[in-house]
């Protein structure tokens, strides 16, 4: 087994140098613990974003990829496949919605999004064709593709990738009067994630998600809540939108809803909105594949329990109650969340988010930071109370210059 710097040396010399990880190489994984090539064990509070909501290994979703595998992974969309009519189904009822249209990636499925609410404004709601504009918020993270980053407020994200898609107007995200003088009779779409994830973890004022979803009603729009970060589960709701009581005219899925074993996304929807595709206007070769569908249908069996939303919400109830403790005191400047989700503000005098990641790490907790001084701590759900509470004690000390 090569040694972790021999490890990252390899990589750094034959990988595209589009991520700065943290020094771990990581080589196994059970619960919310990872082990890297040096034998280290390391308490994991990102969870890949959300994607290991279930946590890593977790035996319902192996032994159901397992049983999968032995039987039909790929037959592409030419084909059908016995998995494909249960697994729309099912997720169609999970989201209280109609149809399903299946992708790979969350990026893949925020464009087909884009794609759709464009196609429903030139079919349904009658918007001169070439002429459609989706209104988006500003700090918005929706993937890294040409389209998504031409909407893009983050500079890093942005530069010297275009020319970029027209067709989109950004505003200030928690602003309605902002988003309402933004909609004009050529708007198709508001596009916005409940709780922004890269941005920090940013949780809109009270009412913000029922207002989005009263004007977008009356002004003939739809209204896209971008949840692949939120949902299935991190906040203590199925959905982040279910905080304030609102159903969306489409969610976008995905991390999660692959069980951190295979990726998976989706865009889910009225029948009125996805029902305006005809055969050869947008596919994929992989989405729905059959071992995709297998471990998505077990995610969902495992949802429709109430269980891990009933986990998030105790745990993050706990979790807040004891980063809240550390605001005021001169190292922590805010806390934000919702759920087992949490953005904290490190006081730029300790040091950078990366700088204290790092430290972190060397005490055997990985996160991750975000925009300077911000890191965000979003652990698996099956994370025990005894682990996140040791977990929380490391940033302590760090934070505390303990180490």
């Amino acid at each position: 087994m090569p040694t972790t710097q021999a490890a990252i040396t390899s990589a750094e010399a034959h990988s595209a140098h589009n991520y700065r990880p943290l020094p771990v190489v990581v080589t196994s994984a059970d619960g919310a613990w990872m082990t890297d090539v040096e034998g280290r064990r390391y308490l994991d509070m990102l969870a890949g974003y959300s994607a290991l909501n279930f946590g890593h290994g977790n035996r319902r979703l192996i032994d159901a990829a397992k049983a999968q595998l032995d039987r039909v992974t790929l037959t592409s969309r030419a084909f059908h496949h016995d998995r494909f009519a249960e697994f729309c189904a099912r997720l169609a009822e999970l989201c209280g919605m109609d149809m399903v249209l299946p992708m790979n990636t969350g990026a893949e499925a925020v464009e087909t999004a884009v794609k759709t609410a464009r196609k429903w404004g030139y079919k349904v709601k009658g918007v001169m064709d070439g002429t459609a504009k989706i209104v988006v918020a500003a700090n918005n993270f929706h993937g890294r593709t040409t389209t998504v980053v031409s909407f893009s407020t983050d500079h890093e994200a942005r530069a010297d990738f275009g020319p970029y898609t027209p067709g989109f107007e950004i505003v200030p995200y928690g602003d309605l009067t902002a988003l309402d003088a933004a909609v004009t009779d050529n708007t198709v779409a508001v596009l916005l994630e409940p709780i922004q994830g890269e941005a920090g973890v940013l949780v809109p004022p009270a009412g913000y998600l029922a207002g989005v979803r009263e004007l977008t009603r009356e002004r003939n729009v739809l209204f896209i809540a971008d949840e692949i970060q939120s949902g299935l589960g991190r906040t203590g709701k199925t959905f982040a939108c279910e905080h304030e009581g609102v159903v969306p005219d489409m969610y976008v899925l995905g991390k999660a809803l692959g069980g951190g074993v295979v990726p998976v996304s989706a865009v889910v929807s009225s029948a009125e909105v996805l029902g305006v595709y005809r055969p050869g206007e947008h596919g994929s070769t992989f989405g729905g594949n059959p071992l995709a569908c297998a471990v998505a249908l077990e995610v969902i069996a495992m949802l429709r329990t109430g269980e891990f939303q009933e986990r998030a919400t105790e745990l993050g109830d706990h979790l807040h109650q004891k980063l809240g403790l550390l605001v005021g005191g001169g190292a922590v400047e805010a806390v934000r969340g919702r759920g087992l989700w949490a953005g904290i503000d490190i006081a730029p005098s300790l040091g950078t988010g990366r700088q204290i990641s790092e430290k972190l790490m060397d005490r055997g907790v990985l996160v991750k930071d975000t925009h300077g001084s911000t890191i965000r701590i979003a652990p698996p759900l099956v994370i025990s109370k005894e682990d996140l509470d040791w977990g929380l004690d490391q940033l302590g000390a760090v934070l505390e210059g303990r180490g």
